[in-house]
């Protein structure tokens, strides 16, 4: 069953009644509604495993069997259902069973309902959670307290119809929730476009048997997206269906190619991930666990500030020699205390978080490994000496595929900063790169950039990256005074060096006679707003300099 307009607007209106109800951070109402989701669905997975073993008649203990003993005496001693009822009597402890979503989320409501909710369900869960790979319920609170808005979002959530929804349509649900988030982190970091991430895991194209990382995990948009991507390469043509997201046609494969091996791998071998912020390591979890990738252990961890050594990723079960594939869109703009950054992370003074990512992604990759990751513009043309070295670096010591240059504007509602995708492997030196320009990636340009039009360069240029060496015969082929009419080109490792590394696809872009004297004049104001905002950057970093070592 797809996500339907239906399902979309219910769960607008959980959100705007939340809002209107006095609960108007989106992050924690992401949080809060991703609990709901879980405890929901939690119910419908044991039937599921029940009837599973009843099939294959093998013993089968549900997480609702058994009894459970009450958190406090006085809880919920108030007017109720039947549990309420319960709860009324001196007994310490109520069968397990009362613990699912359709006993208590249909027959509670008001202030017992709060109560049952806060003390007992919260606390059943999370003793659930702690023995997943992951213990993403540890230290997780209600925070709907008010008696009339969690009744009615609790119905809410009970009209969703989740029960009748495969692994997609709740992912989906869940995605449209996180699609509220509209603002940034501390660090800098913010949700990432979906037709962005699922364009980008299609030019990488991950295979079973990587190892695929996201550092800077957030809601896990590239993991989810690495997921899927794999699942509709193992798909038979008959399992193959399209759906629309976001007003974009998708396709989708339920994966029925996969061998029980395959699943394994896939469930416990390769995917991993941290964030520094414990909502977003909730919120990922939960979208990971709506997939059936119960075992992703997304750690809450800042990669900048601490280093695990070898006992430490042997005892977490992190590949000893680097990750095959990192997919990321580290922080932008952040910055960390100089005093807490690790040596290995270090690149001369610099304290921005994008660099600093950025050398850290280098190190995460074993020799041959590949990248793709969001950079801010800057990051390609930046003069101080981490800049330089960094691309250094990455063109001399590294292997430089494509430079898939974003228009401003991809990434609001949150920032309006000029990006870029760098596609890089570890080892080796480039010899050329591919500069991939994008005017146009499917959506308007708006305050929220949500509504779709026709408009897209990306399948294009995605093609002309699947087709590299097609596509440098024919940039090796061209009359060199013609104009170029393409949004793509080349430019060599010699290019690169003359020209301070600079890695900003308009440095190379080959312009005819026209285009020189008149150059895109929107591409001339994103140029000067990057170097303002580095010339910032530069500045401030020299006022951290001199009040460090002022006398």
């Amino acid at each position: 069953m797809p996500l339907t307009a239906e399902m979309r607007r219910s769960i607008d209106q959980i959100r705007d009644y939340l809002f209107g109800g006095g609960y108007p951070d989106p992050v924690s109402n992401a949080e809060q509604l991703s609990f709901l989701f879980f405890f929901f669905l939690l119910e419908t997975i044991d039937d599921e495993n029940r009837r599973r073993a009843e099939v294959l008649k093998e013993p089968y203990g549900g997480i609702f069997d058994g009894e459970w003993t009450l958190r406090s005496a006085e809880t919920s001693a108030r007017e109720g259902g039947r549990i309420a009822t319960v709860l009324r009597t001196a007994e310490r402890t109520i069968p397990r069973d009362r613990f699912r979503w359709t006993v208590w989320a249909r027959e509670m409501s008001g202030q017992a309902l709060v109560d049952f909710v806060g003390d007992q369900v919260f606390p059943f869960f999370a003793e659930i959670g702690a023995a997943g790979a992951h213990d993403f319920m540890r230290s997780a609170r209600l925070g709907i307290h008010d008696p009339t808005v969690l009744t009615q979002v609790v119905r809410l959530v009970d009209g969703l119809g989740l029960a009748d929804a495969d692994s997609d349509t709740k992912g989906d649900l869940f995605e449209h929730v996180l699609r509220q988030i509209k603002q940034a982190g501390e660090l800098g970091q913010f949700r990432t476009p979906r037709h962005i991430i699922r364009r980008i895991v299609e030019m990488v194209d991950p295979t079973i048997g990587e190892t695929i990382y996201d550092p800077a995990a957030g809601t896990a948009g590239f993991l989810v997206a690495a997921y899927n991507h794999i699942r509709l390469g193992r798909s038979s043509p008959e399992t193959i269906v399209e759906v629309e997201v976001e007003g974009k046609t998708q396709r989708r494969g339920l994966g029925d190619l996969l061998t029980a091996e395959d699943l394994d791998v896939l469930r416990n071998k390769t995917f991993y991930g941290n964030d520094v912020d414990p909502k977003m390591v909730r919120l990922a979890t939960m979208n990971l666990r709506l997939r059936g990738l119960d075992n992703v252990r997304i750690l809450q961890r800042n990669v900048l500030t601490s280093v695990l050594d070898e006992a430490s990723k042997e005892e977490l079960g992190l590949p000893p020699e680097g990750y095959d594939l990192v997919l990321a869109n580290p922080p932008f703009s952040g910055r960390v205390d100089k005093k807490r950054i690790v040596d290995s992370v270090r690149v001369g003074t610099t304290s921005s978080t994008e660099l600093l990512f950025l050398k850290y992604l280098l190190d995460s990759l074993r020799d041959g490994g590949r990248a793709a990751v969001v950079v801010p513009e800057g990051v390609l043309f930046g003069s101080s000496s981490a800049h330089l070295e960094l691309r250094r670096q990455l063109v001399e010591s590294n292997q430089i595929d494509a430079v898939l240059s974003l228009p401003s504007g991809v990434f609001q509602p949150y920032s309006g900063v000029k990006t870029s995708v760098l596609f890089f492997r570890k080892g080796g030196a480039t010899r050329r790169v591919l500069f991939l320009h994008v005017d146009e990636d499917g959506y308007e340009f708006d305050a929220n950039h949500d509504t779709p039009n026709e408009d897209d360069d990306l399948p294009r240029l995605a093609m002309a990256y699947a087709q590299r060496e097609a596509s440098l015969s024919r940039w090796e082929a061209r009359e060199p005074d013609a104009d170029w009419n393409e949004k793509w080109w080349f430019a060599d490792a010699a290019a690169l060096r003359d020209n301070s590394y600079n890695l900003t696809a308009s440095r190379y872009r080959p312009l005819g006679s026209s285009e020189a004297e008149h150059q895109d004049f929107l591409e001339l104001l994103d140029d000067v707003i990057v170097r303002e905002l580095e010339l910032v950057k530069v500045m401030e970093t020299l006022r951290d300099m001199v009040r460090e070592y002022k006398p």
